[in-house]
Parts: structure tokens; sequence; C-alpha cells
């Protein structure tokens, strides 16, 4: 069943249509956020420089004065994910969230970055800590570590998808069977799923290519 933005002669599928969706709506709303400037900031600047601001405190303190250079791509997965994610809360949208397509890749994004950190500031330093402490230990460490790796793109994906795509058929069934006061409390709780998923993927990606940056013994 597509929702009521979704029409059948568009030619991309539903998630991705409600990602260009999202997309547009961002740059409409940091438009809005910025073309008047002010010492006195109207609502929606005060709105974004609030999110903004919580983005570069968490950032700062996960990952230190150095990670500012990542800053615009952890506060983008962050907007992005979090828009995503309350968009599928309005009655006939869907989320890009809960479509695990767009949880991969940017999981992907995030896991390709980190190693990419890790061997522009180390070098060829980097893959050292894949063959563990000692050298007789690389037969069992680097199996071990390899498939270590591999795993944080699965659990940001699946992690982010899974609730987004379980909160949505909770709220729905619900809606079916008690239209009135019982779905409440859940669209709150679903509220607070969407914004602690946020902070959990944009949190796990910050430690990821943190680690990467530091210099591993």
């Amino acid at each position: 069943m597509h929702s009521f933005l979704y029409l059948q002669w568009i030619p991309f599928p539903a998630h991705v249509t409600y990602t260009w969706f999202t997309m547009i709506l961002l740059a409409v709303i940091s438009f809005v956020a910025t073309r008047r400037m002010d010492i006195y900031p109207n609502k929606v600047q005060n709105v974004m420089e609030v999110v903004i601001g919580a983005l570069d405190n968490l950032l700062i303190e996960t990952m230190g004065p150095h990670g500012k250079t990542y800053f615009p791509l952890i506060a983008t997965l962050g907007l992005f994910i979090l828009t995503s994610n309350l968009i599928g809360l309005i009655p006939g949208f869907e989320s890009p969230t809960s479509n695990l397509n767009t949880t991969v890749s940017m999981a992907l994004c995030v896991f390709f970055m980190t190693h990419i950190v890790g061997v522009k500031i180390h070098g060829a330093k980097y893959l050292k800590q894949f063959m563990g402490p000692v050298w007789w230990l690389t037969p069992l460490m680097m199996p071990i570590e390899i498939v270590s790796h591999l795993s944080r793109p699965l659990s940001l994906s699946v992690r982010l998808f899974g609730n987004i795509q379980g909160g949505h058929i909770v709220l729905a069934v619900l809606f079916i069977l008690v239209p009135l006061l019982v779905p409440l409390p859940i669209l709150i709780l679903k509220i607070f799923i969407s914004i602690i998923q946020t902070l959990v993927f944009v949190l796990l990606s910050m430690m990821y290519i943190a680690g990467a940056m530091e210099e591993h013994h």
C-alpha cells in the first residue's frame, strides 16, 4: 500500500521519492532559517540554532576539537535521519528510514568514511590494528577484526530500520483497532524513539570515526 504522496506514475520506489522530499524540505527550512540572520533570531532560526548547537556539542564531547572536520557529515546524517523518522508520524507519509535501502546506504557512507579517515591519518600503519598486538596472533585476530568492522554497517542499518519500521506497524495497527485516544501515548513514544534512534546512529558514527583517528597500540 502506497501513501497518498506516492503516485503510481512516479518511476522511483517510494523510499527514493520520500528521500528527495526530505532533502527538499530540509533545504527549504535551511533557506528560511538563514536568509535573514539576526542576533535576535526568529522561530525557525532559533530552532535550527538549538539543533545545530546540540549536534556540535555532542560531536566535541565525543570526538574532541579535531572532530570538527567531520561536523558536516554528522550534522547532515542527524538532520536527515531525524526528519525522516518524524515524517512517518504524519498520516499518509512514509519514513525513508523505514526502508532498509536508505539505512544501509547511510551506514555504508559511515563505514567507508571511517576507514578513509584511518588511512588518511595513519597511512599503512592503520592496517596494523587488524593484525593484533603480536605477530603470532595475526591468524586469529585478523578474521575477528574484519568481522567486527563489517558488522558495524549491519548494526547501524538494521537497528534504525527495525525500530522505525516496527514503530510504524504498531502505530498503524493501533489506529485501526482503537482510532481515538489509545494511540496517543504510542505516538508520543514514537517521537521519543525517533529522537533516540537519531542520537544512537550519529553517536556510533562519531565513535567509529574517532576510533579510526586514534593511534592504535
